[in-house]
């Protein structure tokens, strides 16, 4: 039942990203090809029944207009992932990932998925930003 409220939760966010206001926050520096990985702020939360960061992240192309992405789950310029983000352990579990030509499908079982090690910088970069205010976080 917890899943079944987690994943109803985590899917009304999604949606909701798509209909309001996203805040995305950079957590690496541009490549020199200008793209840059940022998670959406507004919609990230502790999961209450793990304790793991819950955070949209996605691509876009820095200081291009009109920018490309990062966008929300169905948008055309859309390419990221929901990933939960054990701060403890610095692990990370993939839920879902989309892209234009593939909708955002949210694993129910994540919770019981081995979790990896947040390898390379771009993962690092962004366990060291959403784990920094994590504990200001809401749960859910």
């Amino acid at each position: 039942m917890r899943r079944l409220i987690a994943l109803a939760a985590l899917s009304a966010m999604t949606a909701a990203s798509a209909a309001s206001a996203e805040t995305w926050t950079p957590y690496t520096t541009p490549t020199d090809k200008g793209l840059q990985w940022s998670y959406d702020a507004d919609y990230s939360y502790r999961d209450a029944a793990s304790g793991s960061v819950v955070v949209l992240q996605a691509i876009g192309k820095a200081g291009v207009t009109p920018r490309m992405g990062p966008s929300a789950p169905g948008a055309a310029d859309g390419v990221g992932s929901v990933v939960a983000v054990d701060c403890k352990a610095k692990t990370m579990v993939t839920i879902g990932s989309y892209a234009p030509s593939k909708p955002l499908v949210l694993s129910e079982t994540w919770r019981d998925a081995t979790p990896k090690k947040a390898d390379g910088p771009d993962n690092k970069a962004l366990v060291a930003a959403v784990c920094e205010g994590a504990d200001k976080l809401p749960a859910k």
